[in-house]
């Protein structure tokens, strides 16, 4: 069963927008079973480029039942269907909104006919319901009156319907409230993702490092960003396509790799730290860290000549560890070699490392 409406409202600042109309039709796919048509007293003044849209002024309004008076109207209409809108976005947000300055949790599952109309309607010049319709053939009367696109949105959705012929895109289409679809794919991500220490990459659908994060155990520490609620980790989760990782093998490699990759990458939803700087220079002018590396017999290396960090990688035979023109070959270059050092300087300071061989 779907819930097919429409709402025009007072416009105004984000979420703070007012219903002055609303229009509900109770579709079971094929017929209309139930409706719901009314006016609603926004208790707030229209902005005068919506009473020119609409022709809904202040006055029309004055006697008319404010939200709370058709709330429970608009749960029981909705109850148990799908809700259905042309840019459900607007309208769920605008009814969600209004339901939390009750104190109601308005949760429904959606569809919008523009998302579905550009599957199913290619090569369309506009998906605005105004010129869709006209394109399709389909009447339309009272042009942004709630009444008049809701009808008009019935009507093409009756046409997706038909031509959604496997009955697969609309329902793949289906956007639910409990997030199902996205918990299940959080989980299999989750699933995905080793128990090893290192960095991990979140990735959208363009492939994009949105989020780079690090741990001793990246797979808790994927699980741990997917539970939490907070406005940053739930845009991770609503964009997160893929994850990948890297191996690190130790606790110097995971910071070290971890700031110049951020500074790299500058994915959108990590937070930009600044580090205490550290301009002393290092004990000795010509070294080499060696530390545990991502497996058994493998060395972890960070090459520094005349107090610069020239650069880090893995090595596994013991001639590249004393063959300094080998070793330079194979190790990563840094770019960044004052960032290099702090990082550096700030672990060695703290924690031992498993050998230093001076050179």
């Amino acid at each position: 069963m779907y819930a097919i409406l429409d709402i025009e409202t007072t416009g105004g600042k984000f979420n703070e927008e007012g219903i002055t109309e609303i229009a509900i039709y109770k579709f079971d796919g094929h017929d209309i079973v139930d409706q719901f048509i009314s006016l609603v007293n926004p208790e707030k003044p229209i902005q005068e480029f919506v009473v020119q849209l609409t022709g809904i002024n202040n006055k029309m309004l004055k006697n008319a039942p404010k939200f709370f008076e058709a709330a429970k109207r608009i749960i029981e209409i909705t109850s148990d269907c799908i809700l259905v809108a042309h840019n459900t976005t607007f309208d769920y947000r605008i009814l969600s909104t209004e339901f939390n300055r009750l104190g109601y949790d308005f949760n429904r599952n959606t569809l919008c006919t523009v998302e579905l109309s550009q599957k199913l309607i290619l090569n369309q010049p506009s998906y605005s319901l105004g010129k869709l319709t006209k394109s399709l053939g389909i009447p339309m009367t009272d042009r942004h009156r709630a009444s008049g696109d809701a009808l008009a949105t019935v009507q093409l959705f009756k046409l997706l319907l038909e031509k959604d012929v496997n009955k697969a895109i609309i329902q793949k289409s289906i956007k639910y409230f409990d997030r199902r679809l996205q918990k299940q794919k959080l989980k299999t991500l989750i699933e995905e993702t080793p128990t090893i220490q290192g960095l991990f990459y979140i990735h959208d659908i363009n492939g994009k490092v949105i989020y780079l994060g690090r741990g001793k155990n990246i797979k808790a520490e994927v699980n741990k960003l997917f539970l939490k609620v907070t406005t940053r980790a739930v845009k991770i989760q609503e964009r997160v396509e893929t994850i990948s990782f890297d191996k690190t093998g130790n606790d110097l490699f995971t910071n070290l790799k971890y700031e110049i990759e951020l500074e790299v990458l500058s994915p959108k939803f990590n937070f930009k730290k600044k580090h205490k700087k550290i301009n002393k220079d290092f004990n000795n002018e010509d070294f080499i860290i060696v530390e545990k590396g991502r497996e058994v017999e493998e060395h972890a290396i960070i090459l520094v000549e005349r107090n610069e960090v020239l650069g880090y990688g893995y090595t596994n035979l013991k001639f590249q560890e004393n063959r300094l023109d080998i070793l330079k070959s194979i190790l990563t270059p840094i770019a960044n070699k004052i960032k290099a050092k702090n990082i550096i300087k700030n672990y060695i300071n703290k924690n031992k490392v498993q050998k230093i061989i001076r050179l």
